[in-house]
């Protein structure tokens, strides 16, 4: 079995960033809310609904990356690090949730576009946009590790390009007069977001259903145990992630007569360590087949 793993150090330098950036957030996002009604902008209102999904998303990350780095117990042998899965899966829903009303609310407003406060409405985006930018890059190196902080990146991210569309679209209604700009930007950035974060919940879904790790192809590690010299058989073999970041392997080995099991199974240790990246493996090592007892369906 490969070695135990720190990940606390990890951990401890993914939440620094994320109190900074829900501090920028968490502030801001009464002014915003404020200022949508007063300038009477759905497109504003839709910046505002993510940067208030932002807030929560980025304490749902903070909660996930806490709970996570809590020690394995008599119950959870595996510790809480299913926990980043569990707040990605929860702050793709509430993506799912705002794009889904703002999109209903915009189609009402196509018929009938309300006047637009632009002045308000592009000082408060243009604020929003500096927060986003700041919190982006706060929470980017992250984003490449973690689950749970590529969610939280991809509600900044998104309520960067809310920001900006809102910018745009003052622009435009200030000197044209097209109030009809409001809800098609409003739209825009539904319609952008929907599929990223179909993304984001079909990774996490991956983890949770205990799915093989994207990036790691299954025939290609069962052919790596196949052809090593010494076994005979491979069968249980199965590959999953503790987090996005930990992939885990078991497998049965039937090794000929004569073959040393310890030098083995370290071999193999090593082996899909080095092309897999798979360092907690579990190979249980036969030197007769385990018969019934192994044809158990997964």
């Amino acid at each position: 079995m490969g070695s135990g793993h720190d990940h606390g150090t990890t951990a401890i330098r993914h939440e620094r960033p994320l109190w900074w950036a829900l501090g920028l957030t968490g502030g801001f996002l009464i002014a915003e809310v404020v200022g949508a009604f007063l300038t009477n902008s759905l497109a504003l209102l839709s910046d505002a609904a993510h940067m208030g999904t932002d807030t929560l998303a980025l304490m749902i990350a903070l909660a996930a990356v806490r709970l996570s780095r809590k020690p394995a117990d008599a119950k959870r042998s595996y510790g809480y690090v299913r926990m980043e899965a569990m707040g990605a899966m929860v702050n793709g829903l509430m993506l799912f949730a705002v794009a889904g009303y703002i999109l209903w609310e915009a189609v009402g407003r196509f018929s009938q576009p309300p006047q637009v406060a632009t002045t308000g409405m592009l000082a408060i985006a243009s604020l929003g946009l500096a927060i986003n930018l700041v919190a982006m890059r706060l929470l980017k190196a992250g984003s490449g590790e973690s689950l749970n902080m590529k969610g939280a990146y991809l509600e900044v991210w998104s309520d960067m390009l809310g920001s900006v569309a809102v910018i745009a679209g003052a622009i435009v209604i200030r000197f044209t007069g097209w109030t009809v700009i409001d809800p098609i930007l409003a739209v825009l950035i539904g319609l952008w977001v929907l599929p990223r974060t179909w993304t984001l919940l079909r990774e996490a879904g991956n983890v949770l259903m205990e799915g093989v790790p994207k990036g790691i192809d299954l025939e290609a590690v069962r052919r790596l145990l196949t052809t090593t010299p010494g076994v005979v058989d491979v069968h249980d073999l199965h590959v999953w992630s503790l987090e996005s970041s930990t992939p885990a392997m078991t497998a049965h080995l039937m090794i000929a007569d004569g073959v040393d099991g310890e030098a083995l199974r370290r071999e193999l240790s090593a082996a899909l360590d080095e092309r897999f990246e798979i360092e907690h493996c579990t190979l249980q090592i036969e030197t007769t087949s385990c018969g019934e007892a192994c044809d158990v369906s997964h």
